[in-house]
């Protein structure tokens, strides 16, 4: 029988402090566009509830031309922020996710 080798990510999730559920901030940034922060937020919460009592920050650049968004929700487990990951970094308006 195979067993499965660890990848970078498996040892990321394995050595997070993180104990489900929990409040967790996700941020993703771009070039600021009309729909970005409605873009963010909807991948975001297509998978997670925001946590309560909080919000949508919104962070703009000096020279205005990036936005960073933050959304914090209430996580369940590494597999739902994986999901989350994965649908940010396939946005092409998303040119980075923290």
């Amino acid at each position: 029988m195979a067993t499965k080798q660890p990848t970078d990510q498996d040892a990321f999730w394995q050595d997070t402090l993180l104990e489900f559920p929990c409040e967790f901030g996700v941020k993703a940034m771009g070039r600021d566009a009309d729909d970005f922060e409605q873009r963010v937020t909807d991948i975001i919460l297509a998978h997670a509830q925001r946590y309560a009592g909080t919000g949508t920050t919104v962070n703009r650049s000096g020279g205005g031309k990036f936005i960073a968004v933050t959304v914090t929700i209430e996580a369940q487990s590494k597999d739902q922020l994986e999901r989350i990951y994965r649908d940010l970094a396939d946005c092409e308006q998303v040119l980075v996710s923290l």
